[in-house]
């Protein structure tokens, strides 16, 4: 621990009376979390965070709730700010202070608060740092007398592990950081069947819409927007893919979408769906395409997909929470474009983001990677560094033994033949 890390800061909370509400909500949670319950209890006998501070930048829900339980469990000192404040739960933010954790998160701060509190975390001198999106490690790199007391981190989104990678690039990466998001666990639990549904329940959360017979654009074919087109196909949506990989859009194609460049595919969607990473991705050009009544929505983790100052300019009118987290945007033409969650990241905003036994399986690796970190450290160079197989194929067993689950073991003569160049007899 850095000298000055045991002058903890107050907790920034909303409200410490929604404690007991927060307790029940993350109760509930848990019972989906059976990877991080067992982690908690190996954690608490092994202790291997015993004495190190860890800073946290993550979406304060009840689900990262059962992180943050299994890394105090095994000794940590847990600093947590929101990675997103339209996402925080203020009652588990108060049920998490209460129990120990210093929680720097409020509903609804603005981008100057919500700066403050990643510092806040930072202040405790962590020695391991858990980021999504980016934003804590960034501002990190801009406080280097923190900086040699820091082991190394994880980053659970695509979004994050892009910034670092460019980060790494320039040489101000001074740490190692791994990229829990890129792990095959990952992005078949969280990515694809997570995201997939949580998008989609937002969606209709917000709008109450039937998407059976409605045709559906979805930007980027990634492991993200594989789950949505997935989601929306089964629910009889005609689904429509944009793409700037070719091998992803032939992927759509051979998965049964349309693939087409947004200029004309946001002609012809009643919903748009973007989940790229990149910007601009419906851009102001778009606008004059946009059906009466259509409907954006932001599943990226930064809300610059979409150009809502652009809609916004352009718009003669807006009204807004026509349904909650539902804005529309009334153009020159009497044309009506409904934005879903103010261009955020949706499934976060207008619903409860991805299900207890999705994220558990995503913070159990993250918590693998950090006793993992926290032992290996010092083998490890500054720079961006992918999840041990070893660490991915353990959580993958575990998460196989808690859904009841059974696998064949390989006999020693078909390990012999899988290791032979020769040709069976």
């Amino acid at each position: 621990m850095a000298p000055g890390a045991e002058q903890a800061p107050p907790s920034d909370i909303a409200d410490e009376g929604l404690a007991e509400a927060g307790r029940a909500r993350i109760g509930w949670a848990q019972r989906g979390m059976p990877v991080l319950r067992l982690l908690t209890e190996r954690y608490a006998g092994e202790q291997p965070f015993a004495g190190l501070s860890v800073a946290a930048c993550l979406h304060v829900t009840a689900e990262t709730a059962g992180l943050v339980g299994a890394l105090r469990a095994g000794g940590a000192r847990v600093f947590l700010a929101a990675s997103n404040p339209l996402s925080t739960q203020d009652d588990v933010a108060a049920a998490l202070a209460a129990a120990g954790t210093y929680v720097f998160a409020r509903a609804g701060v603005d981008a100057l608060t919500y700066g403050e509190h990643i510092h806040r975390a930072l202040d405790s001198a962590p020695d391991l740092v858990i980021d999504d999106g980016g934003d804590l490690v960034d501002t990190l790199s801009g406080r280097p007398e923190l900086v040699p007391n820091v082991r190394g981190g994880c980053e659970s989104t695509s979004t994050g592990v892009l910034r670092l990678r460019r980060m790494a690039a320039a040489g101000v990466l001074a740490f190692p950081m791994v990229a829990t998001d890129t792990t095959t666990t990952k992005r078949m639990f969280d990515n694809t069947a997570g995201t997939g549904q949580s998008v989609l329940d937002a969606v209709m959360r917000a709008t109450n819409v039937l998407l059976a017979g409605r045709t559906v654009v979805v930007a980027g074919f990634g492991p993200c927007g594989r789950g949505v087109a997935a989601r929306a196909s089964g629910l009889g949506a005609q689904v429509i893919v944009t793409e700037v990989d070719p091998v992803r859009a032939l992927e759509a194609v051979l998965s049964g979408y349309r693939v087409l460049p947004m200029a004309e595919a946001a002609a012809a969607g009643d919903l748009i769906i973007t989940v790229t990473g990149s910007r601009d991705v419906v851009a102001a050009g778009h606008l004059a395409a946009l059906r009466d009544g259509a409907i954006l929505a932001n599943a990226g983790h930064f809300d610059a997909e979409i150009d809502v100052p652009a809609l916004a300019q352009a718009a003669v009118k807006v009204t807004r929470d026509v349904r909650p987290h539902a804005d529309e945007y009334t153009l020159p033409d009497g044309r009506r474009v409904v934005l879903l969650a103010e261009g955020r990241v949706v499934n976060l905003v207008a619903a409860e983001g991805n299900p207890p036994e999705v994220m558990d399986v995503s913070f159990a690796g993250q918590a693998l990677v950090l006793r993992w970190l926290a032992r290996e450290h010092a083998t490890l160079p500054a720079g961006v560094h992918e999840v041990p197989p070893p660490i991915d194929e353990e959580l993958a067993r575990l998460t196989l033994e808690s859904s009841g689950a059974r696998i064949d073991a390989l006999t020693d003569a078909q390990r012999e033949y899988l290791n032979s160049w020769r040709a069976a007899p």
